[in-house]
């Protein structure tokens, strides 16, 4: 990332910090974190995050609601039901749900987010998980908005691509299987990115070529993508260079074409085009 970018994204964190303050390290801007008063639990940075879900040290809770989640959250990340009673405005996780998922260990390491810095619902989970005896809460307060712009992806469950398939007709569904298998039959509306044109840099190969014949949304970045196939490994690695040419909504599918097809409701071998 150039340091212009730095700048502007830090100068982007500082303004939506509202109650607290952006801090780094000398590891740029992937080492903010945001500063709370009165906060009750710590705020970690992306590479932290990044560092303890790689060694599989923390479990990630997603406070949003459970069609929030499903549409899009961070890979790994779980979701439980809603704290019963509470108006919409006051969405809270039921610590309940939480206690059941981690079997009743309240030293169980946990790290939660929402929808970034003005986001209270990761607040509000902590401060009922800290009533309820917890010892080992954190916060990714920074949330879905800076992990987007810091070129993280996100996955789509099979509810969440249910929706979108009914109601987001912007979105934009990214087969990353090789043309022969694409033609054969693939989604609905589908357009194909084989993961085997894929090259290393900027505005390389099938990417470039995405973006000049518009099978990318080149006039809205933040279009919702959703990235399918048939081996986890390409689908990850497309999703991951497209969120690194500043598409900032990308989601991958992590089961296969016929799961994904069963999810949307469609029957029949919809032809490739």
């Amino acid at each position: 990332m150039n340091r212009t970018l730095h700048a502007l994204l830090a100068a982007f964190l500082i303004a939506v910090a509202g109650a607290g303050s952006l801090s780094a390290q000398t590891g740029g801007i992937h080492a903010a974190t945001l500063s709370e008063r009165d906060s009750g639990t710590p705020n970690i940075s992306t590479d932290e995050l990044i560092r303890l879900m790689r060694a599989d040290s923390v479990l990630v809770l997603d406070t949003r609601p459970h069609l929030e989640w499903s549409m899009s959250h961070i890979p790994g990340a779980r979701n439980v039901a809603p704290k019963p009673g509470m108006p919409q405005s006051q969405y809270t996780s039921d610590v309940a749900e939480i206690g059941r998922l981690v079997n009743g260990d309240k030293r169980r390491p946990l790290v939660l987010y929402c929808n970034g810095p003005y986001c209270g619902k990761s607040r509000r989970v902590a401060t009922d998980l800290l009533a309820a005896g917890y010892t080992n809460v954190r916060r990714y307060q920074l949330g879905v908005p800076v992990w987007r712009a810091l070129g993280g992806i996100m996955v789509i469950e099979p509810d969440g691509a249910r929706h979108v398939f009914e109601h987001d007709r912007t979105a934009v569904w990214l087969d990353v299987r090789d043309s022969t298998d694409f033609v054969a039959g693939s989604l609905r509306g589908a357009r194909n990115l084989p993961a085997s044109g894929l090259r290393p840099g900027k505005d390389q190969g099938e990417v470039k070529a995405a973006k000049d014949d518009g099978r990318l949304p080149m006039n809205d970045h933040n279009t919702r993508i959703i990235v399918f196939g048939k081996e986890p490994t390409q689908v990850r690695a497309v999703a991951e260079a497209l969120a690194m040419e500043a598409f900032h909504n990308v989601a991958m599918f992590e089961g296969s074409l016929a799961e994904l097809r069963d999810a949307v409701r469609e029957t029949g071998p919809a032809p490739g085009r």
